[in-house]
């Protein structure tokens, strides 16, 4: 179904999906002894959907439903998505050494974190995503066992609601630097819906306080009909295999200010690192580049921003 300014999924549909499907990665990651997280399996297990939950324990072989010639295929995710898990978790470990006890986690989904890493005595974690994905992730996790490792203060909202005033209810001191990250987001999101956001990401931060972000290519003048006509290639083949999720209807089309730059106009000051970079630096070959020039998980960067 293609998106619109007001739809609505969960976990199991339309981009909510797509929360679980990096979750099923950081699955197989974790089983390649690529990274580090143990609750991202049983996370995919409790969401329910077949596919991504027999790719997350190893019973499905990427080979057989990849689509040749595509930079966005199930193949590249593990390691793409070890790489980003490990950009994330080193900045908010590296915001916790300059003495930063508040964190934020925006569109939060089955991110792990506040569970997973060992914070420093004194930190607040505040997770923002929508309520029925909040109250998911909260109810399988406790059936887990799990204990947030820092305070844990849940913000259940959507986005596109009013969340500045929903996150300084739950506790958050805008007074106070805090390190905020935005991973996987910003491509669901409209290209002025981006803008709203940062600006209200950069009202509530403080001197000291710090971003991370994962952008998107500004595909601005990218060929959107072969675009899409290649991720529906891919998302055809998923379907013989049981995932109804087709990733040309999940993101908004137009041209997007780039992310460092539009901070730094702000206030902030940013480096950026291409995920193509963290790839080779770690091992990992890069991610294949379409003869046709069309946007690739490689062009994606990552930005640690400060203010």
């Amino acid at each position: 179904m293609t998106r619109t300014n007001d739809d609505s999924w969960d976990l199991a549909t339309s981009v909510g999906a797509t929360a679980t499907m990096v979750a099923a990665a950081r699955a197989v990651a974790t089983k390649a002894d690529q990274l580090d997280d143990r609750f991202a399996e049983p996370l995919v297990r409790a969401v329910g959907v077949e596919f991504l939950t027999r790719w997350a324990t190893g019973e499905l072989n990427v080979d057989d439903f990849e689509v040749g010639g595509s930079g966005w295929g199930l193949a590249q995710m593990p390691a793409a998505m070890a790489e980003r898990t490990r950009y994330f978790d080193a900045f908010f470990s590296e915001a916790a050494e300059a003495g930063i006890r508040q964190a934020v986690i925006l569109a939060s989904g089955l991110d792990a974190r506040a569970y997973r890493l060992d914070w420093p005595a004194g930190t607040t974690v505040f997770e923002i995503d929508q309520p029925d994905v909040i109250e998911f992730k909260t109810t399988t996790l406790d059936g887990l066992g799990a204990k947030p490792k820092a305070t844990l203060e849940t913000v259940a909202i959507d986005l596109r609601e009013d969340w500045p005033s929903a996150l300084l209810a739950a506790g958050f001191d805008p007074t106070k630097p805090s390190a905020w990250i935005a991973e996987g987001l910003y491509g669901y999101l409209p290209p002025e819906a981006q803008d709203r956001l940062l600006d209200a990401i950069t009202s509530l931060s403080a001197p000291g306080s710090r971003l991370g972000s994962e952008a998107v290519p500004n595909i601005g003048d990218v060929d959107y009909d072969a675009a899409t006509e290649k991720m529906r290639e891919a998302s055809v083949k998923w379907r013989e295999y049981g995932l109804d999720l087709d990733f040309s209807e999940l993101g908004f089309h137009g041209e997007r200010h780039e992310v460092g730059e539009y901070l730094d106009a702000r206030g902030w000051q940013s480096v950026g690192t291409p995920m193509s970079d963290l790839l080779v630096a770690n091992g990992f070959p890069p991610i294949p580049q379409p003869e046709d020039g069309q946007p690739t998980m490689s062009g994606v960067v990552y930005y640690t921003s400060k203010r």
